[in-house]
């Protein structure tokens, strides 16, 4: 039975940059994937150029039970220790928007680079194999394979979550941490298109294919970024944003004039060009399906001039639009995974199980998630390398 003193189970993000640094520190390292390919995640995603980290990372960016968890590890591994790893490696990149860095080139670049420094530090990457078992033993671990066991000092999960379940994506981690005792955060789609009522979506799916500029809000947390209708419901990155803090039940607030105030806008207008419709107004902010929704939404067939302040004020609800959602589009379309392993069931500094000595989590199967826009990257990274300093 071969011996190794880690086995990382998941070659993606955190599993690889974990088994280069521990590997890089003498020790013998295997991961292991059932995919047939490393790294897919990293792959698709930036629409195959890969944000791979945010210039604004920091741990406000991040929801989690436990907020100041991820301090440690994003502290210690920042987005400016990733940038300075690709730059060394010659990869190109670009600042897109809100401090996003994709490649210059393709995302396959990160791959071969990570690919590339494991098979330099002799780490033995295992692809189509599976995982069937995992037990403690007075030595440390045995994994029970399809095709024989081996046996490790220590084992980092490294598996992701739920999202994208074509991609192989499963709860593997959580039924890892379940075995052993550790406590679970429930689990739920985040970064996700948001979904409507037949009744509401009568509305707006007219729109599909349309994008603005909106604020989204629900609560006391808002985004200002794209939004896009759907023949679903609603995407973008501003839905996308809000679907990580919205739940079951609440509304969610959308104002298509972000910056503006909205009743100030109608006033002027009705001041300076009364014989207009209210939707001749919405048209010199808004697409013209979009107004056209939203004074039949908010307003009545007449020039603004003869418009009440109070009918006023309805028409500016343009910037206060309350809609309902009914649920999201599930796993299938999420980028990412809300709750998972809960971190008072692990150490900050080192990702490793509070009562199981040996045993290490990393990435989004622990529970800290970030915003949209290369954070879930960044802490794959950082999460990933201060566990590759101990194990």
């Amino acid at each position: 039975m071969q011996y190794f003193d880690v086995i990382i189970v998941g070659a993606g993000a955190a599993g690889m940059m974990c088994a280069i640094e521990a590997a890089r520190r003498g020790r013998s390292v295997m991961v292991i994937d059932h995919n047939s390919a490393p790294g897919e995640k990293i792959r698709i995603s930036g629409g195959g150029r890969c944000n791979f980290t945010n210039l604004h990372t920091n741990a406000a960016a991040f929801l989690s039970e436990n907020p100041k968890f991820a301090i440690s590890a994003l502290t210690r591994y920042s987005q400016w220790s990733f940038i300075d790893f690709l730059s060394q490696a010659g990869i190109a990149w670009h600042e897109k928007t809100l401090g996003q860095l994709f490649c210059d080139g393709s995302a396959k670049q990160i791959v071969a680079l990570l690919t590339g420094e494991m098979a330099k530090a002799a780490v033995d990457l295992r692809l189509g194999c599976i995982v069937e078992d995992i037990v403690k033993t007075s030595g440390g671990f045995t994994l029970r394979l399809g095709a024989g066991s081996v046996r490790a000092a220590s084992v980092v999960i490294a598996t992701g979550g739920k999202s994208i379940p074509k991609m192989g994506a499963s709860g593997f981690g959580y039924r890892v941490a379940e075995k052993f005792g550790l406590r679970l955060v429930e689990t739920r789609p985040g970064l996700v298109p948001l979904t409507f009522a037949p009744h509401d979506l009568a509305h707006i799916a007219p729109l599909a294919g349309l994008s603005v500029e909106a604020r989204v809000s629900t609560g006391e947390t808002g985004f200002q970024e794209g939004l896009l209708f759907t023949h679903r419901g609603l995407s973008g990155p501003s839905i996308l944003q809000i679907s990580s803090y919205w739940r079951e039940g609440e509304g969610i607030s959308v104002d298509l004039l972000p910056g503006q105030d909205a009743l100030a806008f109608l006033r002027g207008k009705k001041a300076a060009r009364g014989a207009q419709s209210l939707m001749q107004a919405y048209c010199d902010v808004l697409p013209k399906r979009l107004a056209a929704l939203m004074a039949e939404t908010f307003g009545s067939v007449k020039n603004l001039a003869d418009y009440t302040e109070a009918e006023l004020r309805q028409a500016a609800a343009i910037g206060g639009w309350v809609l309902k959602p009914v649920g999201s589009e599930g796993y299938r379309t999420a980028e990412v995974t809300l709750g998972g392993v809960a971190t008072d069931s692990l150490d900050a500094k080192t990702m490793q199980s509070k009562t199981v000595p040996g045993l290490f989590f990393v990435g989004e199967v622990v529970d800290v998630t970030g915003w949209l826009g290369g954070y879930n990257f960044q802490w794959a990274w950082s999460s990933g390398w201060a566990a590759g300093q101990v194990v």
